[in-house]
């Protein structure tokens, strides 16, 4: 019995060092980020036939062969940025195992890697003073619940008595409360652009445009909701009604600057189409407005006085003129004829407002850039 207890103990521990030794052995660098820019993707692959790498809409590109079971490529041309990608292994999604950074894009889950080889890339993380972000609930009398918004504070605001400018941030559809901070690096791009001086330290909030739900996903009181691409009055003037609740909430809980000067709304997509609508029928509110890649065409045709009058509205809008109007999109984007007609409305009216036209489609790499570049131009 002696000699069998142990023979047992002595299995058990060959079986944790093995253990031990495979989770702890070395693994493959992926992605490898080179200091000249360049990033060599690895990955095993026993017998397949093909893998294919994809980054975001920016890449999709077969990878070679090294050896048995090994496949790697390296790119050269990508751009400073936030990536997402993935694999496709014989027609199959597969995550890198060997980089444990991943984001959520509604249900869809890749892994990430920042590219900033020079240390200049805004959207990365660097040795500058640092905001805070803070998970707040506020009531909604409105929608007659609480909800849950992010919010950016600037560096040193618990430490000084002085009262911000805000800038109200919105997201697409299928995102929500969290996105801007992580796939639109918003308190990296802050953070950075106020240390250099090319932006205003601010407030920026960034609420949950889903009227159905309190929260993003796992965050509110139903629990482990799947998170869904789309939403009951998503687009149907129910978020625009509602959205004194949170500007009243923030200035009564923040030192902000409570004046039409030092307020700002932008948002991308459905974000864009909740700013325009909220500040054309509330002109006596927003100073700055930025419309990045706008829905401008409502999905829900479900009548709502907020969208009446468009055309009226805008013209009192900027009877009052905005000291910013800014709007920007991809020639790629397929909203592009969609904002191209808008934008003749707006000619039509001899409304001025500052366009900028970028390269790709309706994706992050825009959208951060609009961010960075829309920051610098307000509240100054």
């Amino acid at each position: 019995m002696r000699r069998q207890f142990i023979f047992l103990v002595a299995l058990l521990v060959m079986t944790l060092t093995a253990s031990a030794q495979g989770f702890f052995a070395p693994s493959v660098n992926s992605p490898d980020i080179a200091k000249d820019g360049t990033v060599t993707f690895k990955v095993k692959a026993p017998g397949a036939d093909t893998v294919k790498l994809i980054i975001d809409t920016r890449v999709d590109t077969l990878m070679k062969r090294q050896g048995n079971d090994s496949w790697s490529i390296t790119l050269r041309d990508l751009e400073p940025d936030l990536y997402m990608y993935y694999y496709v292994i014989d027609g199959m999604k597969v995550l890198d195992n060997e980089n444990a950074h991943t984001l959520r894009d509604v249900k869809n889950v890749m892994n990430i890697f920042v590219l900033d080889p020079k240390g200049n890339c805004p959207m990365a993380v660097h040795d500058v003073p640092h905001g805070e972000v803070r998970a707040v609930w506020y009531d909604s009398p409105t929608l007659g619940t609480k909800r849950r918004m992010m919010i950016y504070l600037p560096p040193g605001y618990d430490q000084s008595r002085q009262r911000y400018p805000v800038l109200y941030l919105l997201h697409g559809t299928g995102g929500d409360e969290t996105v801007w901070l992580e796939q639109g690096c918003t308190a990296q791009i802050l953070d950075n652009l106020i240390a250099s001086g090319e932006a205003e330290p601010m407030i920026v909030v960034m609420p949950n445009g889903n009227v159905d739900e309190q929260a993003a996903s796992s965050m509110s009181e139903k629990g482990n909701v799947q998170p869904s691409f789309s939403h009951k009055n998503w687009m149907d003037g129910t978020f625009e009604q509602s959205f004194n609740d949170i500007m009243n909430w923030v200035d009564n809980n923040y030192r902000t600057r409570a004046a039409k000067r030092y307020r700002a709304i932008a948002g991308l997509s459905m974000g864009g189409y909740h700013s325009l609508y909220i500040s054309a029928n509330q002109p006596d509110d927003f100073a700055y407005v930025g419309l990045f890649s706008p829905a401008i065409s409502r999905m829900d045709q479900g009548k709502s006085k907020i969208y009446d009058d468009l055309e009226a509205k805008l013209v009192a809008q900027f009877k009052q003129r905005p000291k910013l109007y800014w709007m920007g999109i991809g020639d790629k984007d397929f909203l592009y004829n969609d904002n191209a007609e808008f934008r003749q409305l707006l000619d039509k009216n001899r409304l001025r407002y500052t366009y900028h036209e970028s390269g790709a489609g309706h994706e992050w790499a825009n959208w951060r850039d609009y961010l960075v570049i829309f920051t610098q131009l307000i509240f100054k």
